[in-house]
């Protein structure tokens, strides 16, 4: 990263971090040639196995889905973030296939894991040594018996125990990825139980001893802090503690247990609204987390370790959030950043993550009349509800279906036939740096029984394609207003905001549509200098017909309004209408979204130079959509209202 980088980050630092960043520089260059042997284990033993007939309460339906996908990894393919990958049979640890580099040996910290010309992108590179295809691979073997599946595993962990040695290369960079790697072998030696070789693999691997201790002692050591203190240390407290609970074999392993339980708890918290949604404003990182947290109190319970009740309030809490937040087909918002991170993948190809979500929390903490149905099976949910002791913390929860988080922002208004649209009046990010927040104040969502019609185009990247980066989390880059051609808030690096935008909600009345009326909306926001943008939402069930108008309060400025188009939505613009058709189910739908007439109007799609026209259903993956953009001048005084008529 350039000088200019390392002083704005430094800027949105307290002087508590700094410190903290001090210390852990100087321990990075000690450790450089001190490195501890791994204290000598005996009498091993693993306590944690899943109670009997655990495997037996698998839905048939997704065992099958799950035995398809570990006959896909058996014969070496997988697709990772876009890219197919054939060479799983016998992969290269640090291989990326999308660029054809390979990240170089030598000491941990000096690998510039940032730098794709010298390491590759590394998200391609890290994401298979999170090991979740050996979780899919063991929870096979657990269910059919089948040793081909073990014995595959027990291969891919040998070679990579071989080939990345203790703080040697780019897999011992980042404490989320030695978290979640620790979270998954803890469950691969659970789910390969019966396996007769899975003490030898574990338990009397002297090789597995010193992975293990080694990964909790870089955890222990190199936590993140301050401002990066998100979804990566929930992670790291999550892994690490699973670890201390499973493999509870060290001298250290009390210790450890007790401090990243105490670290769980404070962050669990901290990253947590009281409404249950997480403060990133990033939907998928609601689910990491929820997903992590649960896997912690399960193996707090599989272990008789006694749980602060705070934990299991925060995603008792996260669960009503997420079942209150998804639209009909149950899919929650596309807000923030999304890496299709998971925290246990024990499912095939095809398993809805959020209704598995959802499912877990039926079983653990019991539905609430007003929660969508749930019709989706998934391996995950019966495993974790055998080891995770069902409570029902003494709090009260939502009577009706919330629809207005005040202090996330969040507000979604419902229609009749499934109309769906998120309304954005929230904090622009979490913690100083924002890190995973895009620039999308006042930015709307739009769904017509679960299709997209006025999308949030996602994430697409990280690292190594800035401009790609910076285009998906723009302003243009949403549902919004952009004034002179900047963005709301101001960024400094792909993960950095150094002036967040301020937005408050000024109406919420969400009941009106429900019966039959209108539902209301008004937000507005502080970001451009000088001026306020504010924005009026209105949803009228009779007419099924959402109006939004945009003001900007200030001096002349020049003005481009955004609507994003969902990849199902064809669009006929002819001067300020655009006529819109899709097919759901076989049936044809349509729209009429009538524009701002004092802009100037212009369809876009799959443009490059610059990007403009895109939706990305994941990451790593992009697709042509059509953006409607109007261009033109607030002086002050001027409304632009768009209407979106529903028909039939």
């Amino acid at each position: 990263m350039s000088p200019g980088w390392y002083l704005r980050r430094l800027s949105r630092m307290g002087p508590r971090e700094v410190g903290g960043r001090v210390g852990d520089a100087v321990r990075r260059r000690r450790w450089r040639s001190v490195r501890p042997d791994c204290p000598s284990v005996t009498g091993a033993r693993f306590t944690a196995v899943l109670p009997a007939g655990t495997i037996a309460a698998v839905p048939p339906d997704a065992a099958k889905r799950l035995i398809a996908e570990a006959d896909r990894l058996m014969a070496g393919h997988a697709e990772y973030f876009g890219v197919d990958r054939d060479d799983l049979a016998d992969p290269d640890w640090w291989y990326d296939p999308k660029t054809g580099r390979r990240a170089p040996w030598g000491y941990a910290f000096d690998v510039p894991y940032r730098n794709e010309d010298a390491v590759g992108d590394i998200k391609q590179i890290w994401e298979l040594s999170r090991h979740q295809y050996l979780t899919r691979l063991a929870a096979a073997y657990a269910i059919t018996g089948d040793v081909r599946y073990a014995e595959r595993v027990a291969e891919h962990l040998r070679s990579w125990w071989a080939g990345n040695a203790p703080l040697r290369g780019v897999h011992w960079t980042s404490g989320i990825e030695l978290g979640i790697r620790l979270l998954s072998w803890v469950w691969i030696r659970r789910l390969l139980d019966g396996w007769p070789g899975v003490a030898a693999l574990f338990e009397d691997n002297p090789v597995a001893h010193r992975q293990i201790w080694h990964h909790q002692r870089w955890l222990a050591a190199f936590p993140s802090r301050g401002s990066s203190a998100n979804n990566h240390v929930i992670a790291e407290a999550a892994g690490q503690f699973a670890a201390a609970c499973a493999f509870a074999w060290f001298p250290s392993s009390a210790r450890l247990r007790a401090d990243a339980l105490r670290s769980l708890e404070r962050h669990l918290r901290d990253n947590t609204f009281e409404s249950g949604l997480n403060r990133e404003l990033a939907t998928e990182y609601h689910g990491l987390v929820l997903e992590l947290g649960l896997a912690a109190v399960a193996e707090a319970d599989a272990a008789g370790v006694p749980v602060p009740s705070s934990i299991r309030l925060v995603l008792l809490r996260m669960t009503d959030a997420l079942a209150a937040v998804v639209d009909g087909r149950l899919r929650p918002p596309r807000q923030g950043d999304a890496d299709d991170g998971h925290g246990l993948v024990v499912d095939g190809a095809g398993t809805d993550r959020w209704a598995s979500l959802l499912a877990t929390g039926d079983a653990v903490f019991g539905r609430l009349s007003w929660w969508p149905e749930v019709t989706g099976t998934d391996v995950r949910t019966p495993l974790l509800a055998a080891l995770i002791r069902p409570t029902a913390p003494a709090v009260s929860r939502p009577a009706g279906r919330p629809a207005h988080f005040a202090d996330a922002g969040m507000t979604i208004l419902r229609g009749p036939a499934e109309i769906w649209c998120r309304c954005d009046g929230g904090p622009h990010g979490f913690l100083s740096i924002a890190a995973h927040a895009h620039a999308d104040a006042l930015s709307v969502e739009v769904r017509h029984d679960g299709v997209d019609v006025l999308a949030d185009p996602g994430t697409f990247c990280y690292h190594g394609q800035p401009e790609w980066r910076q285009y998906f989390r723009s302003t243009l880059g949403h549902n919004t207003l952009q004034l002179d051609g900047g963005d709301q808030s101001v960024s400094g690096g792909p993960f950095l905001w150094t002036r967040h935008a301020r937005t408050r909600v000024l109406v919420a009345d969400t009941s009106g549509a429900s019966d039959g009326g209108t539902a209301r909306w008004c937000a507005e926001h502080d970001g451009y200098q000088h001026s306020v943008h504010r924005r009026r939402v209105e949803l009228t069930a009779a007419s099924q017909e959402l109006t939004v108008v945009d003001e900007v309060r200030g001096p002349r400025r020049a003005v481009r309004l955004a609507f994003h188009l969902g990849p199902a939505i064809a669009a006929d613009l002819a001067g300020n209408r655009a006529q819109l058709s899709w097919t759901r189910d076989g049936e044809d739908r349509s729209a009429a979204l009538d524009l701002p007439g004092q802009l100037s109007w212009r369809a876009h799609r799959g443009e490059s130079d610059p990007p403009l026209g895109w939706y990305s259903a994941g990451f790593g993956r992009k697709e042509p959509a059509t953006t409607l953009v109007g261009t033109g001048f607030a002086d002050g005084t001027d409304e632009f209202t768009t209407v979106l008529r529903f028909r039939g």
